[in-house]
């Protein structure tokens, strides 16, 4: 299809309580930017049951407009409804770029949309800017295994849909609601969602390890040897009041949990301190937690490639270090 505007939308997914995930608020940041560059609106795009919490947060976070359906057949996230919702605003309004959050519905979502639309879509984005010779939104992902980043134009055909990882992007500043906000009159049929959800089993551990809101995340890798090498980790996890994480070669070996995963088949972080223990710092890890705001490493190889991102280097064995660590915080607390 042809874009009818120069707009941008984010898709704002909602909690069950019709409040927004995170991720949606997160991309608000950069579609304000992406969007001005563009010469058109930042728009918000709500779908759900009972989404007038989500549709206040939206406003407040930059959105020039908040478009919402509202509906008993959109309480619970399905393929059918949604991307029938979607496929309708779009259609409707003709934006040129959509931004969805990689969570697992929009990971289900995004694909079966493109399709719709006739278009294309990059996946699992960590980094958005715009060319400058073609116009187009420059999505950057990584590639090849997590080996290279690579970045990808969608040069013919509109809109432009790309999902965007949680945690990439940090939430922007609230400020004064100013939006525009549109209820859209959409319903979908309950009889047409051909899927039905019988049971729903969260993951205990997965639930108590929030890496994508931590403030502080404390991760071991590869150095720490075995599940027991975690301990000194936990320990100053503990004292700092952190979350721990993980590189995929510590869960690989069956160390600690897939929950505590960081990096490009885990959770991408962005929290204030990072502090990374006997991680090397591959690719792959770093296109997880490169975004955090301070970033202390500690290996006892002083040409690890981690010490390339990082702010602060501690060479040295991290179970002499962290211990060390751990005491002097516990004594600067009292």
């Amino acid at each position: 299809m042809e874009a009818k505007t120069k707009d941008l939308w984010v898709f704002v997914e909602t909690k069950e309580d019709g409040s927004a995930k995170n991720v949606g608020i997160e991309l608000l940041g950069p579609g304000r930017e992406l969007a001005d560059k563009q010469g058109g609106k930042l728009v918000a795009v709500v779908i759900g049951c009972g989404v007038k919490a989500a549709v206040d947060e939206a406003a407040c976070y930059g959105a020039d407009q908040v478009l919402y359906i509202d509906g008993e057949e959109f309480r619970q996230y399905s393929t059918d409804a949604y991307v029938a919702a979607l496929d309708h605003l779009v259609e409707t309004y003709g934006p040129t770029t959509m931004l969805i959050g990689a969570t697992p519905n929009g990971r289900d979502m995004g694909p079966r949309l493109s399709s719709r639309l006739q278009t294309g879509l990059t996946a699992d984005c960590t980094g958005l800017a715009i060319d400058e010779e073609t116009g187009c939104v420059a999505w950057t992902r990584p590639a090849f295994g997590g080996n290279l980043m690579a970045t990808i134009l969608c040069t013919d055909h509109r809109p432009q849909l790309g999902t965007v990882r949680p945690g990439v992007f940090k939430k922007p500043e609230a400020g004064e609601a100013k939006a525009e906000v549109v209820k859209v009159d959409f319903s979908f049929p309950a009889e047409s969602i051909r899927t039905e959800i019988l049971e729903v089993i969260k993951e205990t551990a997965g639930e108590l390890v929030d890496l994508e809101g931590a403030d502080i995340i404390v991760a071991g890798g590869r150095g720490v040897g075995s599940a027991e090498g975690f301990e000194p980790v936990r320990q100053l996890a503990e004292a700092l009041g952190a979350t721990v994480g993980a590189s995929r070669a510590a869960v690989d070996a069956g160390w600690i949990s897939h929950s505590h995963q960081v990096g490009q088949t885990g959770k991408t972080v962005g929290p204030k301190l990072y502090i990374a223990c006997g991680i090397s710092g591959a690719i792959q890890h770093l296109a997880g937690m490169s975004s955090s705001d301070v970033i202390v490493a500690i290996n006892k190889d002083p040409d690890a490639p981690i010490f390339g991102v990082a702010d602060y280097g501690i060479v040295g064995n991290l179970f002499e270090v962290l211990p060390a660590l751990t005491a002097e915080i516990k004594k600067m607390k009292g």
